[in-house]
């Protein structure tokens, strides 16, 4: 019974992201993003509670992988269609969020740029099972990491709207290039510390507790603003850190 806990835990992960995909398509953000934030939130305790209950497996793992597609991949892909879509525009409706769905019949396929995240997702999800220099650190920006930089880009808009905000968040070259940046760094060779504390002690934590105060302190002043600022603050920190990071 124990060892089906891990395995639950994780399709609560895929539900979710299915359930966010639907409503991404829908044109429903806020609710998509809900559910993306609540599937990430069941990927990080899958795998303590297959740790915590010492029935990790191959099954689980894959199966991991298989939810944070969806979750990770698709609905943060679907998103970005979404913008892309109101990028090209010529007036965007108030209600878009609430009922507008896209409409690739007119001819507009650029929101389709939107998948290269689901694709580059998948790629770096499969990397990751057979990379085993990422057991302790990560190979290029976890797909959890990327979907909630991804999700933040609409929330800005609908909850911290600014005619600043809309003018490069909605203009269709910025957001290419961001689907560009996304693929890449979800696939670059650049090593990332985990968020895993082995210890408590803070010598050993140094870099992830300044990490972890820095982002509450961002996320407290700039709401969702903050959320590209802290994946920002993740890749430099990253960068900047002279010893091997574990």
């Amino acid at each position: 019974m124990l060892k089906f806990i891990p395995n639950f835990i994780t399709l609560c992960n895929l539900l979710f992201g299915s359930i966010a995909v639907v409503f991404a398509i829908q044109g429903n953000i806020p609710l998509a993003a809900g559910f993306v934030i609540l599937g990430i939130f069941f990927d990080f305790f899958d795998g303590l509670a297959a740790r915590a209950f010492k029935v990790e497996s191959p099954v689980g793992k894959e199966l991991d992988s298989l939810a944070d597609v969806v979750t990770s991949g698709l609905a943060p892909g679907i998103i970005m269609m979404q913008l892309l879509y109101m990028s090209s525009l010529e007036t965007v409706p108030l209600n878009l969020w609430e009922e507008a769905s896209l409409d690739l019949d007119s001819g507009v396929f650029l929101p389709l740029l939107g998948l290269l995240i689901t694709l580059a997702s998948a790629y770096r999800l499969a990397k990751f099972n057979v990379d085993e220099r990422q057991t302790t650190s990560f190979i290029g920006l976890p797909t959890p990491a990327n979907a909630l930089w991804i999700i933040s880009l609409p929330l800005i808009l609908i909850y911290q709207s600014s005619e600043l905000a809309s003018e490069i968040l909605l203009n269709k070259w910025v957001l290419i290039f961001l689907t560009l940046l996304s693929c890449y760094l979800l696939n670059a060779n650049i090593k990332l510390f985990s968020l895993k504390f082995k210890t408590r002690g803070f010598k050993a934590n140094s870099l992830r507790y300044i990490f972890l105060i820095l982002s509450i302190a961002l996320l407290i002043v700039f709401w969702f603003v903050a959320i590209p600022l802290i994946i920002s603050l993740y890749v430099l920190l990253s960068l900047l850190a002279k010893k091997e990071v574990v």
